[in-house]
């Protein structure tokens, strides 16, 4: 089997065992991406555009831009539209970018697509209303100043043309020295003559280069902007979905305790003699919501078979104490061993000692809890009885596990085996049936 393979079965599984969980999650997701909408959602989006005449620099359109974005222009268009806002809140609504040929594209943003449309046309409106008064107040004297050039540019182009006629007029003979002096003059006058030329069109575009054109109305838009509200909570509920399958692998990941019968009868020392379901308990008011939401059993362990009732269960114990054997006068003494608040665990240690009471199984049983914490080796009263681990499936790790066994070698014990607990949910609760005490059963489990 592939990795891929197996990482897919693990995801499977874990969706499958905490399907309500990650569905809590995702409609959790859902309610913040529905939030959120309301912050990162533009709403509805048109644009306007609006065409600077000639020739412009970079900058001078990154400059336009600014302008059409400015708290005055805005100021002018949310008085027109009756907004009864100021420009300086409308900067979050609007913004100008320089598209290629010399195009000022605004684009505004709105709750519905009329309001969207009108505030992109009426901006672009004030903007070119605004720069073209900016540029108004100054005519006058750009006017003056172009005229002076252009007229500086005529005079240069009439003496230049003189100049060129004059020494065509003096070139008789091309291949003499003063022949070639007068065509490297003539050449260079030419050249003067092409700049004055360039300088006298770039003038007279100057001179119109303040118009501005709205390039018609803006386009109503159909349908929100993205990211809109829908997608925002779809991808709220996916992102948090996604981000709960990948906490359970990671919890699964970094927890390192034994989940196999194997592994767990390695750190002890001694063989698994059974897994046994005991059925949880129902009288935890504070774990109710975990219960609602799948969560409260772990989803990494291997299944356990519930028994039908208490019948099977109390078979089961008895098969177990049968596999142990008796010491040589017949009797068999038995210290089981359970970590203190492993309820699970000490369930089944009860039901251990209460079948150890009957009248065909001669047991003596003690039931002792130990303090197992990390780092410190747990106290095991002295005796030479065999020890009989009761643990639940998966709540100790590989060291804790060591130094039980550990503390049973320091006190004299032999530890005969473990047994595995495990809390099942039975549905309408734990099924009581009158026990059957076969005689020929228990024998044949010996």
């Amino acid at each position: 089997m592939s990795d891929e393979t197996v990482r897919l079965s693990v995801v499977g599984k874990v969706v499958r065992r905490r399907w309500r969980a990650l569905l809590l999650l995702a409609v959790i997701g859902a309610g913040v991406g529905a939030g959120a909408s309301a912050v990162l959602s533009p709403g509805y989006e048109a644009q306007s555009s609006v065409l600077l005449q000639g020739p412009r620099q970079p900058d001078e359109l990154l400059t336009e831009a600014q302008v059409a974005t400015s708290s005055v222009v805005l100021d002018r268009a949310s008085a027109a539209l009756g907004l009864g806002v100021r420009g300086t809140d409308l900067q979050k609504s609007v913004a100008a970018s320089v598209a290629q040929g010399n195009v000022v594209t605004i684009t505004a943003k709105g709750s519905t697509p009329e309001r969207s449309q009108q505030l992109a046309d009426q901006v672009a409106g004030e903007f070119v209303k605004y720069s073209t008064q900016l540029l108004g107040n100054s005519a006058d004297q750009a006017a003056q100043l172009a005229q002076q050039q252009k007229e500086s540019l005529r005079q240069q182009i009439v003496q230049t043309n003189q100049r060129i006629l004059d020494l065509s007029k003096s070139v008789a003979n091309g291949d003499t020295v003063e022949g070639v002096q007068a065509r490297t003059t003539l050449q260079g006058l030419r050249t003067a003559l092409e700049q004055a030329v360039n300088n006298l069109n770039a003038a007279d575009a100057a001179t119109g280069a303040g118009n501005m054109v709205v390039l018609g109305p803006s386009e109503r838009p159909s349908s929100p902007s993205a990211p809109t509200f829908l997608q925002l909570t779809v991808g709220g509920a996916v992102l948090f979905f996604v981000l709960g399958i990948l906490a359970y692998l990671f919890g699964a990941r970094t927890d390192r305790r034994p989940r196999s019968e194997g592994e767990i009868g390695s750190a002890l020392g001694a063989p698994v003699l059974a897994s046994i379901d005991t059925p949880a308990a129902s009288h935890a008011p504070a774990k109710w919501w975990r219960k609602a939401v799948g969560n409260d059993r772990p989803w990494n362990l291997p299944e356990v078979p519930a028994s039908a009732d208490d019948a099977a269960r109390e078979v089961r114990y008895r098969r177990v104490l049968a596999r142990l054997g008796a010491d040589r006068d017949g009797v068999l003494r038995l210290l089981i061993l359970v970590p203190s608040g492993d309820a699970s665990a000490r369930n089944v240690a009860e039901q251990f000692a209460g079948t150890a009471r009957g009248d065909r199984i001669r047991v003596e049983v003690t039931v002792t809890e130990i303090e197992v914490v990390p780092g410190a080796q747990p106290i095991v009263p002295d005796g030479t009885a065999g020890v009989l681990v009761v643990i639940s499936l998966g709540s100790r790790n590989a060291w804790e596990l060591v130094s039980i066994a550990e503390a049973c070698a320091d006190s004299g014990h032999e530890i005969l085996g473990a047994v595995l607990a495990r809390e099942v949910h039975v549905a309408g609760g734990p099924k009581q049936k009158p026990v059957a005490k076969r005689t020929d059963e228990l024998a044949g489990a010996r």
